[in-house]
């Protein structure tokens, strides 16, 4: 399902102030060596039925996740960013995993034409600026995909890159009550729960992509890399810029 509203000029994405960095500390106490099976059952359908959206990027691990949240509450709202930018296999991908386990309500949010007219008319933006590219492409459409959403889920894990190593399960960020199920799991439990449950592997994760970003800035990972290693190769850059605080109520600079 497409975004319909894709004209705004600006979004104000800042939601109401409803959840303190006090009521994070009790859910992270509470649910510190609870399964993240149980975690977000809790989450799901007692503590916030009905208030939390997941975003995912249907990339190399997303599928134990989405496998995680479906088996809690199918129809959690799944935002999907299409950066226009994505493997033809991460689309694929993302329709196989969404009749597989039943999700009800993916939500796919684009980039505004008139900034990528603006900020990226030659498709030449990430080849000199990626910070700027993901920030049309991937930090303002998720603005606008979280507004009025004041809880959500992330598919960060501590193991991915020393940026990461220290997420709490449930954190504040942006006013907004993040949560990150998988933040203590290790590739290998990746794997076993794959394998437990036979869910399906990325394409590309065969052919060394263990991070999968957009097509020009997604490279496979050497051995002994960390495994975001391949994105943004070359520059000085570990983060799209989604997992960075922002100034509620503005705008990326493009």
């Amino acid at each position: 399902m497409r975004e319909a509203d894709l004209n705004a000029d600006s979004v104000d994405a800042a939601p109401a102030q409803r959840f303190t960095q006090g009521f994070a500390d009790e859910l992270n106490q509470r649910f510190d060596r609870v399964p993240a099976a149980e975690m977000l059952r809790a989450v799901l359908t007692e503590i916030l039925p009905g208030q939390v959206s997941m975003v995912s990027s249907f990339g190399t691990e997303s599928s134990v996740l989405l496998h995680l949240a479906a088996q809690a509450d199918p129809s959690i709202p799944v935002i999907f960013i299409d950066t226009l930018r994505l493997f033809p296999e991460t689309l694929r991908y993302r329709d196989q995993l969404v009749k597989l386990l039943g999700l009800t309500n993916v939500k796919t949010f684009e980039p505004l034409p008139e900034k990528l007219a603006e900020a990226d008319p030659k498709y030449l933006l990430w080849s000199h600026n990626p910070d700027a590219c993901c920030a049309v492409r991937k930090v303002e459409p998720l603005a606008r995909a979280l507004t009025g959403v004041e809880a959500w889920i992330s598919g960060r894990k501590g193991f991915q890159a020393k940026t990461r190593a220290n997420i709490p399960l449930f954190e504040i960020a942006d006013g907004r009550l993040k949560i990150n199920p998988l933040a203590r799991w290790t590739r290998e439990d990746l794997v076993a729960y794959m394998e437990q449950y036979n869910l399906p592997h990325h394409p590309l994760e065969a052919d060394g992509y263990l991070s999968i970003g957009c097509m020009p800035c997604t490279t496979p990972v050497r051995p002994g890399e960390d495994p975001r290693a391949g994105r943004w190769r070359g520059w000085d850059k570990t983060e799209c810029g989604i997992h960075l605080p922002l100034n509620p109520g503005s705008e990326p600079a493009f």
